[in-house]
C-alpha cells in the first residue's frame, strides 16, 4: 500500500525521508524470512532427515555396581543363568549379549539393547515393595513384581520373580517390548521350583 508523503508547509507533497522508508519496509522483510524459514523448517524437519535418528545402541563391556546380593553364588542363580539363552528376543531383531567390565559382580549377565541394556541379576533379597496387596503380573507360569522407574518419564522397568527359592530381577526398556521377560520367565520356570511366595 503506497505511503502518502507528509504535507510541507508550503503546500506541497515531499518524497519519504530514507528513514521513514526502512521503518515501513524492514518490519514486513523480516515477516516474510521468518514466513520462509517456517516452511522450510516444516519440509525438511528440524536438523534435517537425521535428526530424530535414535543414538546407537552401545556394545561395549558394561559396568554393573555391585548390590546386596547374598545369594547371586548360590546353586539356583548359576543353573537359572545358564538357561537364559545367549540372545534375547528383540522388537526387530535379537539382542546379543553384552560383556560386563572386571571385576563383574556374581550372578549377573547383560544385553545390547537402545536407551539402556537389559539387565538380569539373581539372589537380591526380598523386594520391600512385595506385600499381601501387591498385583503381580503371571508370565509364562512365573509370577513378577513389577517396578517402575520413579523418573517422571519412565524409560526402565524392573520385574523381580517374587514365587522361586530366590529372587531374580531383570531390568529392561520399555523400548525392547516383552521378548526378554518372556524367554527369562521360561528359563525361570524350567530351573527353578515354585515356592509360597512370602509377602512379610
Amino acid at each position: 500500500m503506497p505511503v502518502a508523503a507528509p504535507e510541507s508547509r508550503t503546500g506541497r507533497w515531499e518524497r519519504p525521508r530514507p528513514a521513514v522508508i526502512v521503518a515501513i519496509t524492514l518490519p514486513v522483510l523480516l515477516a516474510v524470512v521468518v514466513a520462509a524459514i517456517a516452511i522450510v523448517v516444516r519440509v525438511r524437519g528440524i536438523g534435517g532427515p537425521d535428526a530424530a535418528a535414535p543414538a546407537p545402541a552401545e556394545t561395549g563391556p558394561l559396568a554393573v555396581a555391585p548390590v546386596d546380593a547374598p545369594g547371586a553364588g548360590s546353586p539356583e542363580c548359576t543353573s537359572v543363568l545358564g538357561a537364559v539363552p545367549a540372545e534375547l528376543p528383540g522388537p526387530e531383531e535379537p539382542l546379543p549379549e553384552r560383556p560386563l567390565s572386571a571385576p563383574a559382580p556374581a550372578g549377573v549377565r547383560a544385553w545390547v539393547a537402545a536407551p539402556r541394556p537389559v539387565v538380569l541379576r539373581c539372589g537380591l533379597p526380598r523386594p520391600v515393595e512385595l506385600t499381601p496387596s501387591s498385583p503381580l503380573i503371571e508370565i509364562n507360569g512365573v509370577n513378577w513384581l513389577q517396578l517402575t522407574d520413579i523418573a517422571p518419564d519412565p524409560t526402565l522397568s524392573s520385574y523381580v520373580a517374587v514365587d522361586r527359592p530366590v529372587y531374580v530381577v531383570l531390568t529392561m526398556p520399555s523400548t525392547v517390548g516383552s521378548g526378554p521377560l518372556q524367554a527369562v520367565s521360561d528359563a525361570v520356570r524350567t530351573t527353578l521350583p515354585p515356592t509360597p511366595i512370602a509377602v512379610r
